[in-house]
């Protein structure tokens, strides 16, 4: 194939059944957040840049991740590179600020990025989120922290694990930049070429170097700096996930990539991925909105969860939320199996039949590898009223009066309702 014909760079095709297991964790996500109170927002994957502009001058995607263009109208566009700042651009907007608070809402959708591309870093991902509006309470960040550990759990990952921190605020944070500046500026020889540009635009991001480890490791702890609301505000937050069965870890070098958050930050991780490797995380964000012409109040908090990053840990283990059904027939009942297949889907379940006139055993080897059942309509058993039906998981296969086919299937098959 040429090369201006295949896919671009940092992208894939989802085929089945990776693409099942993908829309069934946007179901599962979804239904999850449901539970909390969540609804589901859709905004356009592309908005006016100054919307993304905002997230910070200094973040990696403003600075060369963005996909921007101008449009035959000279408006300045950006292709959503996160979630957030849209969700906070419409909480505006649509003057959500005015409805009973909290708002809760979730999303679920691509993004795109223009880093260099590497495993399970793609230049288009998928991303799900929820975003919680118009509480200042320690209970709305420890409420975020729990149904991001529910919808987890719900995908399989038992036993998640929670890192967090609190950055400051306003108040206090000036005080620890400050002290953090002048730790490593005494220290700035010594720092790599990505810390030495952090120490200038975004001192807190000199936490999250994976090179000066050592540097970082003996510099200001923020707790120490923490102002009496903050201070009152993680603790509290934090004896609530105790109440709740969710320990967490203080991790004083864990900061946020996006400038626009304050005080909770947290990463959620899984033990099958080691101690410092998280799958997402998120954190609170009371100016965002305020930056984006909202109300002068306007707190949130929330997290964005890379689904592509679950996908690896979930893998094949996933259990599909359906089983799909082959209808299979000898010579002659062509008619009845079509008829069969059609009145089966009218009941929920998914189900196949044959389209290119192979025999039976033809028909029962492409079922092998599509289906997980597959029902044999044909010959005296046809006659007699009766089908068999092969279960390909157990190896079994059993006569089955055709009036109980649905009642017998709905044993073993979860139809799609």
């Amino acid at each position: 194939m040429q090369h201006e014909f295949r896919r671009p760079r940092g992208t894939q095709d989802l085929l089945p059944p990776q693409s099942l297991r993908m829309e069934q964790l946007r179901r599962t996500a979804i239904d999850t957040a449901a539970r909390y109170g969540y609804d589901l927002i859709e905004t356009p994957i592309f908005e006016q840049s100054p919307v993304f502009l905002r997230v910070g001058e200094s973040t990696d995607i403003v600075q060369h991740e963005r996909y921007a263009f101008t449009d035959v109208g000279g408006i300045d566009l950006t292709l959503r590179p996160e979630g957030t700042a849209a969700i906070a651009r419409a909480y505006v907007e649509n003057g959500l600020y005015n409805a009973p608070q909290p708002v809760r809402l979730c999303y679920y959708g691509p993004m795109f990025r223009r880093e260099r591309p590497e495993a399970l870093r793609y230049r288009q991902h998928t991303q799900f989120g929820a975003e919680l509006y118009g509480s200042v309470q320690p209970e709305a960040d420890a409420e975020i922290i729990v149904l991001a550990c529910a919808v987890v759990e719900a995908m399989g990952l038992e036993h998640p694990t929670v890192r967090a921190n609190s950055i400051g605020c306003a108040v206090c944070r000036p005080r620890y930049r400050e002290a953090l500046m002048a730790y490593y500026q005494s220290r700035r020889t010594t720092l790599c070429a990505d810390c030495q540009n952090r120490l200038e635009t975004n001192p807190l991001r000199l936490l999250d170097c994976k090179i000066d480890i050592s540097i970082r490791d003996t510099a200001p702890d923020i707790q120490h700096y923490w102002c009496d609301d903050c201070r009152t505000h993680y603790h509290t937050m934090v004896a609530l996930l105790e109440d709740v069965g969710r320990p967490v870890q203080r991790d004083p070098f864990l900061v946020r990539g996006l400038d626009y958050y304050t005080r909770t930050v947290f990463e959620i991780g899984h033990p099958s991925l080691g101690d410092q490797t998280a799958l997402f995380g998120g954190g609170r964000y009371d100016g965002l909105a305020t930056g984006l012409d909202g109300p002068e109040s306007s707190p949130a908090v929330g997290f964005g969860m890379g689904i592509e990053r679950v996908m690896s840990v979930v893998g094949s283990q996933l259990p599909m939320s359906t089983r799909r059904i082959y209808v299979s027939h000898l010579a002659g009942f062509t008619q009845m199996a079509f008829a069969l297949a059609e009145q089966l889907r009218h009941q929920g379940f998914s189900v196949e039949t044959d389209l290119l006139g192979r025999s039976l055993k033809a028909q029962l080897r492409d079922a092998t590898r599509r289906s997980d059942i597959a029902i044999i309509i044909g010959g005296d058993e046809w006659h007699r009223g009766y089908v068999s039906i092969k279960n390909f998981a157990t190896n079994q296969q059993e006569e089955v009066a055709l009036r109980d086919v649905a009642d017998y299937l709905k044993q073993c098959v979860n139809p799609m309702h």
